[in-house]
Order: structure tokens, then C-alpha cells, then sequence
């Protein structure tokens, strides 16, 4: 098993997926005051997208 194989086993677990999500969070935040408010709609669609991408997938 390579690092990258480890690193998504991480992400897809609970643990990981609170840890990704709080991440994800935080720098949406930080976007957003740097960006204002303004972008604010952007900003949120891109966290949920990359969360999409490396968060949980459940089916």
C-alpha cells in the first residue's frame, strides 16, 4: 500500500472526514475575510466541491 493509498484510507474514515471538514472550514472562513463577503457564494461552492473530492464517500 503507497502513501496515497494510506492518505485516502485516512480521508475516508470518520475521523478523517471531521478533521477534512474542519480544515475545509477554517480556510473557507479565511477566504472569506480576505474576499469579503462578496465572493461568498463562490467560496462555499468551492469547499463543497474539494469535500466532494477527498471527504467520505458514502453510497
Amino acid at each position: 500500500m503507497g502513501i496515497f493509498d494510506k492518505a485516502k484510507e485516512a480521508l475516508n474514515s470518520d475521523k478523517g472526514e471531521e478533521i477534512s471538514d474542519k480544515v475545509l472550514d477554517k480556510a473557507s472562513e479565511l477566504a472569506k475575510g480576505a474576499l469579503g463577503e462578496k465572493y461568498s457564494d463562490k467560496i462555499d461552492g468551492a469547499r463543497d466541491s474539494i469535500d466532494e473530492k477527498i471527504g467520505k464517500n458514502e453510497a
